[in-house]
């Protein structure tokens, strides 16, 4: 620490600081509008009245007119006698003049065509006055002139001037100039004069990934620890995981904790128009790392350069980007590759990452940054409620199992729309009905107050939200139900059901079934009380037609298909085939229709079985509006299917001993 205050100017006084350059082209630009406005001022120090040729001709006539100049061919300059300036109409005009530029005029001008007619008409109006008692005039056909001056040669200048001041500019910042720079890395520098806050306690919900990376914090630390049994610093280190989980709040967290110089940058940095300016920022910011080595190189969105070469390229096109790519893996673990670099990187799409890339040697580490589950929100949830004014009611807990399939930005945002929430109504503190009310706007969207619904719309949308009520309600795989509104939200939502789903890895062909009996509750409950159809179903049939084609074509859950998966993770974007053939296409769409069909009549049965609950949420919905599942209870009585919720399961500990994945799914929308 001593060395780096000794060589630093601002705190050795004995080190001369660095003079600033003299910044002349702003002086000489100032210097040139000076002279500009100087000769244009000068230019206009005897300001004349512009008139019109007939009014020269009266005044003429009238005996005013001294004498007159014929000026560059192009305007006629009037002098007046002395006579004639004490009379009152030209007084009038010349009121803001000195009585010395008044004597010596010129008084009035008027623009010609050509000097010859002019006076060609001057002896047409004289013709009766002798020649040797005519108007005098004489002419000058040089006299500068500050447009001509300037289009003629001030033009010339500036754009001399012009040209000079941008080269200067792009050749004035180091060797080479700016505008070879165009090369040099746009990484931002993090060391210990500005170094990060952030830190691994602001960091929660992500154990396993924070361990990773805290190792390498700790080999930089401590290097000889590792060493000494001969172990080796790991060259790069890549962030996998769905947005919004947290890959850059890590990499923050590691630029705060390393010690080490630390640069940032996206991998859309790299890519410019110019041709070889992506290869040669790569090149220039490794040897930037190297002269600040051991040091940490992170690059967000890495997918903008490392997806898989070749793909969708024309034959004999040159993509820049694969330059890039090509000249990111050379650095990374060439032949003339040195230690003290580390890489890390983040994305949420390693599927279209090229894979030389991917491979040890250059990332040896693919550390996953999932969606937390239930334990991890709970952690999350208290990290960002630390700054909150909060009420007494409010249940980390609960929010945390209220919360299924929450990514870290996502439960950052719900707490910022609770105290927002809160403050709109003029709360003291933030409690529980506020972060209920933040949850359904994340899931469901603005809340909309003033659409306009029809009562008949209205009655449509809370059959068709009873229908999923009732439908999940007597499935016993069903997910457990929270609340259930007709209240329209988003874009297009006129009502939803939110339910609790369980937090496992693995679904079973019931669990599916059930779930798409589920889904198709509103379509059956409007097809079973009116006898006809709407519209509003239309996300619900968009969810079970992508479950009923992945059971039957991906996991393998149908008869006549069998145990066959037509999936594949590394397929190309820009494939069109299909891995089967038509009739097995055909058979696959017949097995899905049959699939929803019988999931569809089941849903049917069940809900013609059970009508009078259907009508009994139904009216609730119509008069509250919003139910919860204690309404559902004191209604229709408790859920037949003895199963823990979620909550029920954390509070009681049966799931501390398993961390366990979050479904995709939380709400359907109708």
């Amino acid at each position: 620490m001593a060395n780096n205050q000794d060589n630093n100017p601002k705190k050795n006084p004995l080190i001369p600081r660095p003079t600033p350059k003299n910044n002349y082209q702003i002086w000489l630009l100032i210097l040139i509008i000076g002279v500009v406005s100087s000769l244009y001022y000068f230019n206009r120090a005897t300001p004349t009245i512009n008139i019109t040729q007939k009014r020269f001709e009266k005044m003429l006539a009238a005996g005013d007119v001294k004498n007159i100049v014929i000026v560059n061919k192009r305007f006629v300059e009037v002098y007046l006698t002395v006579e004639a300036l004490n009379k009152p109409e030209y007084r009038e005009e010349f009121a803001h003049r000195s009585p010395m530029a008044l004597m010596q005029g010129p008084h009035y001008k008027f623009n010609i065509a050509s000097d010859e007619k002019f006076l060609n008409d001057l002896d047409e109006i004289q013709k009766d006055i002798p020649r040797d008692k005519r108007l005098e005039f004489s002419t000058e056909n040089d006299r500068p002139d500050f447009s001509n001056i300037f289009w003629t040669w001030g033009f010339l200048f500036f754009l001399v001037f012009g040209f000079y001041f941008l080269m200067r500019r792009m050749t004035g910042a180091g060797p080479g100039g700016q505008i070879f720079n165009i090369g040099k890395s746009r990484a931002a520098l993090f060391d210990a004069e500005n170094k990060v806050k952030v830190t691994f306690a602001d960091v929660a919900g992500l154990d396993e990934a924070k361990q990773e990376v805290e190792e390498i914090v700790d080999f930089l630390k401590n290097p000889t620890k590792y060493t000494n049994l001969g172990g080796k610093i790991p060259k790069g280190c890549l962030l996998v995981g769905p947005p919004g989980t947290g890959k850059t709040l890590l990499a923050k967290a590691v630029a705060g904790e390393a010690g080490v110089p630390f640069f940032s940058l996206s991998g859309s940095d790299f890519v410019e128009m110019f041709v070889g300016v992506g290869a040669a920022r790569v090149r220039d910011l490794f040897k930037q790392a190297k002269e600040k080595a051991p040091c940490i190189v992170f690059i967000d969105e890495i997918d903008a350069i490392g997806r898989s070469r070749g793909r969708g390229m024309m034959p004999g096109a040159n993509d820049e980007r694969e330059n890039t790519l090509n000249s990111l893996l050379v650095e990374m673990d060439g032949f003339g590759t040195d230690s003290g670099v580390i890489i890390l990187a983040a994305t949420n799409r390693p599927d279209v990452l090229d894979s030389a890339l991917l491979r040890p040697g250059r990332f040896d580490r693919q550390i996953s940054v999932d969606k937390p589950d239930i334990i991890g929100r709970e952690a999350i949830f208290r990290v960002h409620l630390k700054p909150l004014k909060l009420s007494d009611d409010v249940d980390v807990k609960k929010l945390a199992a209220q919360t299924p399939g929450f990514a870290g930005a996502e439960i950052a945002n719900v707490c910022n729309e609770a105290a927002l929430i809160a403050a709109r109504h003029d709360k003291k503190k933030i409690d529980m009905k506020d972060f209920q009310d933040a949850i359904d706007r994340v899931i469901g969207g603005l809340e909309k107050k003033n659409k306009i619904i029809s009562p008949e719309e209205k009655r449509i949308v809370a059959y068709h939200e009873a229908g999923h009520a009732i439908a999940g309600w007597f499935l016993e795989h069903a997910d457990p139900l929270v609340k259930v509104s007709i209240v329209p939200r988003g874009v297009a939502a006129l009502g939803y059901a939110q339910y609790l789903p369980k937090e496992q890895f693995l679904y079973t062909t019931e669990q599916l079934l059930d779930e798409m009996c589920m889904t198709l509750g509103g379509r059956a409950a409007e097809d079973v009380v009116f006898g006809k159809i709407s519209t509003g179903a239309l996300s619900d049939l968009e969810r079970v037609t992508k479950m009923a084609y992945s059971m039957v074509s991906i996991y393998g859950m149908n008869e006549k298909i069998g145990n066959i998966s037509f999936y594949d993770s590394k397929r190309s974007d820009y494939m069109f085939e299909k891995p089967y053939s038509e009739a097995t296409a055909k058979l696959i769409d017949d097995e899905v229709k049959k699939l929803v069909d019988q999931a569809y009549q089941r849903t049917k049965n069940l809900l013609i079985s059970k009508r009078h609950e259907l009508e009994l949420i139904a009216q609730e919905l119509l008069s509250k509006e919003i139910i919860f599942q204690s309404d559902i209870e004191r209604l229709i009585g408790k859920r037949p299917f003895a199963h823990q919720t979620a909550y029920e399961a954390y509070t009681q500990g049966s799931s501390q001993n398993s961390k366990e994945p979050v479904p995709a799914n939380e709400s359907k929308e109708q």
